[in-house]
């Protein structure tokens, strides 16, 4: 019978498995978002596609090598909003992005008449609340990893002029607007639908305005969905230059919904976009094998090194004790077939009077 020079790991005390979240922030600057290569209509970091139904956000110019993808912005409206007509520019295209987004996290109601779920502006999905012009936000994985912890995203809009869009006071109606899911730390907090987990973006108290939802975010997903009336807090005399065209006709918010193509509309939105900030997280999940070296195994090595004319080389005499080093360890199959190794970080000493655990973790 051949001498067994391998150990049988029990499945039930010698193996376990650990989950560990690793956090990173990330934050993303208006500079970068709403272009710092130019004009915003001509920056090389936003790339606008031919079929005209978002726009796509870098880093860096987009045809560098140095250049990552940040998001993609874009709009839409649901079949019902009073903004969806024949007269909207690329009305179809609106409406198609709004379910697909509503279809793909939210679901289906199970009514005949209306079976998209529309979004929301709290955490009932009970029909009110709805939000039905909307932008959309999807960020890349580059940046989300596994998902956006929760707690920790923070987006802030401009409502001024065109040229001046951070400019103003809370009682004008015109500055800064922040959206944070403050709320969302605490499982009560947040829903789970086939989209996975979402908060509420509620607005800042800096403005003196309270409890107003305004969006939420997906965190499994990495996509926010902002209501398109964040940007008509400011008051109707200063919503009309909120988009400024190349031939120099001002748009409101809601001209922009309709009367402006997609890309037109997020050109609009990025210039409008000062800081936005959450931490993604990273899952490890861990397999640990707890490989025990007994006493009385491995105190010899199958190296051929070891030996030398049938004499062991490590010892002086013939009564001295074996000695070998253990420097690797292989996993095995129950079909004795090698499917992992691990190395160590030093040889360690083996002898008759020890022994060993060495701990194994495989991760993926």
């Amino acid at each position: 019978m051949p001498v067994q020079n391998f150990e049988i790991l029990d499945t039930n005390s010698d193996v376990t498995t650990t989950r560990t979240l690793l956090h990173e922030v990330i934050p993303l600057t208006g500079t970068i978002v709403s272009g710092t290569y130019g004009h915003f209509r001509s920056e090389r970091n936003v790339v606008n596609y031919s079929h005209g139904m978002f726009q796509s956000v870098y880093d860096y110019p987009y045809l560098s090598s140095s250049a990552n993808h940040i998001f993609d912005i874009t709009v839409g409206y649901d079949e019902k909003s009073w903004m969806s007509g024949s007269t909207s520019v690329q009305n179809a295209k609106k409406i198609n992005i709004y379910n697909q987004y509503a279809q793909v996290l939210l679901g289906y109601t199970g009514s005949t008449t209306d079976g998209v779920r529309k979004f929301e502006s709290d955490l009932q999905l009970d029909g009110n609340g709805t939000m039905k012009e909307c932008v959309f936000i999807n960020f890349s994985r580059l940046l989300t990893k596994d998902q956006i912890k929760k707690g920790t995203f923070s987006i802030t809009f401009g409502t001024g002029s065109f040229k001046t869009p951070f400019k103003g006071s809370a009682s004008s109606g015109r500055g800064k607007l922040k959206l944070f899911d403050i709320s969302a730390s605490s499982t009560s907090n947040t829903l789970n639908t086939i989209g996975g987990d979402y908060g509420v973006l509620v607005h800042s108290a800096s403005n003196g305005v309270h409890n107003q939802n305004y969006g939420v975010v997906f965190y499994q997903a990495g996509i926010a969905v902002i209501t398109a009336s964040v940007f008509a807090t400011a008051t109707p005399a200063h919503r009309g230059d909120f988009f400024r065209e190349p031939n120099g006709i001002n748009r409101s918010v809601e001209s922009t919904f309709t009367g402006s193509a997609i890309s037109g509309a997020c050109d609009a939105i990025r210039n409008r976009l000062q800081n936005l900030s959450f931490n993604n997280s990273t899952e490890i999940n861990s397999k640990i094998y707890f490989c025990r070296v007994p006493h009385n195994k491995f105190n010899y090595s199958s190296n051929p090194t070891y030996t030398s004319g049938s004499k062991i080389v490590v010892k002086e005499i013939a009564t001295d004790r074996p000695v070998s080093y253990i420097t690797t360890i292989g996993l095995y199959s129950a079909a004795n077939e090698l499917l992992a190794t691990a190395k160590l970080s030093e040889p360690i000493k083996k002898t008759p009077s020890d022994e060993l655990i060495l701990r194994v973790r495989l991760d993926y």
